[in-house]
């Protein structure tokens, strides 16, 4: 353990920590801090039977559990860790700050712990398969790794055996992001468009809520950015260090990008051939632009022939376009990830020549439909809807100017069961079936990969 970190849980002994949320990520924080000699209070707006599991371990883990929906309302602690789900500017969360107490997060604090270089990933799209790829990539040139952040897998209960020589490969959130004062040491944005904007008073804020990736790095760090995406793009302009880009509309000085079917990169001029992208295995060509980042990210540290090893057999993140099965000749596909109209338009839609079958809808988290509509239309030729955003994205599709009611049926169910039902009915051999919904899960899921889950064991039940 080094200094840094032995003295920070040193002065954490008698200090009442709480910890907003008690989910599976935060329970390792619960018992960490619990060990360490902190009085843990333990918050959750659900009550302790709704719970399950995770509110047995919290209170053997030595926590005090608040419960039900006034947790926020009288927290006395030293320490508060906000749960990224929780608005950073939440009236009760602001209180806190006003009073004198400390708030903070869990990449927060490892970031300031970390012993080790760190490379870190945002955007609006890709992020998880970027980070996964990237990590492939260093693991594969033997270094060790230690992989988490928004991609589910907390990483400061790692923080004491972490080494100097190791790599932290973490994927952030806006909601992480944030309230971060502390960037990578390289930092990744994938692209940016409208998300998340339930959460957030505006674009605005999220547009810098991501920028805290790059604004706080120094000038040994490297920033990797997206030309293509003007908004990734207009970071540019905050870059201290470093700066490598990534395209597949033009030639770069600095940075990988598409020359016909050949994967460039540009050190400064000096061009390598990497790969051809038809490599790839994992499909499409947001996958594409995800490896274009990721190779730009380990330039200098992974040699390109690992890098072509990996690009050639790694299969690809669960719940993102993950082949389910092949019943009556029907392929059915799992792209539960798509929560997002953009991810759905860049990812599923963007994959197959034919026009599929797609089961989309869910939580409205308040961003436009409008431009999924015509791609819709170009590559759908039936849309099964569910969930709350299932009213816009019909409106879009029937607003289209490419819309024909000829061209594309719509049907509306009530779950997942009726969903997959009516895809099956309407399936012909050789269609594909994708569930991509352009949503988030909430309301229905308490996430996407319950949701990609549930997809899966109906589809897999189908006989």
């Amino acid at each position: 353990m080094n200094t840094t970190t032995k003295a920070f849980f040193d002065s954490m002994k008698g200090k009442t920590v709480a910890f907003i949320g008690i989910g599976t990520s935060n329970l390792p924080l619960i018992k960490q801090f619990a060990d360490k000699g902190a009085k843990v209070l333990a918050c959750d707006r659900k009550d302790f039977a709704s719970l399950g599991d995770n509110g047995v371990k919290a209170k053997e883990y030595g926590a005090e559990l608040i419960l039900g929906d006034d947790y926020l309302q009288n927290i006395q602690a030293d320490i508060v860790f906000r749960s990224p789900g929780t608005p950073f500017y939440k009236e009760e969360l602001c209180r806190l700050r006003e009073n004198g107490t400390v708030l903070t997060s869990e990449m927060e604090v490892f970031f300031d712990l970390c012993p080790c270089n760190t490379i870190a990933v945002t955007g609006s799209d890709g992020k998880t398969t970027t980070t996964t790829i990237i990590s492939e990539m260093l693991k594969a040139a033997g270094k060790t790794v230690h992989l988490g952040g928004n991609i589910g897998k907390p990483l400061l209960p790692e923080i004491e055996n972490i080494q100097p020589d190791d790599w932290a490969v973490v994927e952030l959130s806006s909601f992480q992001l944030i309230s971060m004062r502390k960037s990578p040491d390289i930092a990744v944005v994938t692209n940016l468009a409208p998300n998340h904007l339930d959460i957030h008073k505006d674009m605005q804020e999220y547009i810098d809520a991501k920028k805290n990736i790059v604004l706080h790095q120094n000038a040994f760090s490297k920033a990797v950015l997206n030309l293509d995406n003007e908004i990734a793009d207009s970071f540019s302009e905050s870059v201290r260090g470093q700066l490598a880009k990534f395209t597949v509309r033009e030639t770069l000085f600095n940075g990988a990008y598409l020359d016909g079917t050949k994967i460039i990169y540009s050190d400064f001029g000096k061009t390598t051939e990497v790969m051809d992208y038809r490599d790839i295995k994992i499909p499409g060509m947001h996958n594409v632009e995800n490896y274009l980042a990721a190779i730009s990210a380990v330039w200098g540290i992974v040699d390109v022939d690992t890098i072509v090893s990996v690009a050639k057999t790694f299969g690809g993140v669960a719940h993102r376009a993950e082949f389910v099965r092949e019943f009556k000749g029907v392929k059915y596909y799992n792209d539960s990830i798509a929560s997002s109209p953009t991810r759905t338009a860049l990812g599923t839609l963007s994959l197959y020549q034919e026009k599929i079958i797609i089961i989309a809808g869910g939580y409205d988290k308040h961003i436009p439909y409008e431009p999924l509509g015509p791609v819709i239309n170009d590559k759908v030729k039936v849309l099964i809807l569910l969930g709350a955003t299932a009213p816009k994205i019909e409106a879009a599709v029937k607003g289209a100017e490419n819309y024909s009611a000829d061209a594309i049926t719509i049907i509306n169910v009530t779950n997942m069961e009726d969903a997959v039902a009516a895809a099956a009915e309407n399936a012909k051999e050789g269609d594909i079936v994708s569930l991509s919904p352009a949503s988030a899960s909430f309301g229905l899921y308490r996430n996407f990969e319950e949701r990609g889950n549930h997809f899966k064991a109906i589809v897999n039940g189908l006989e």
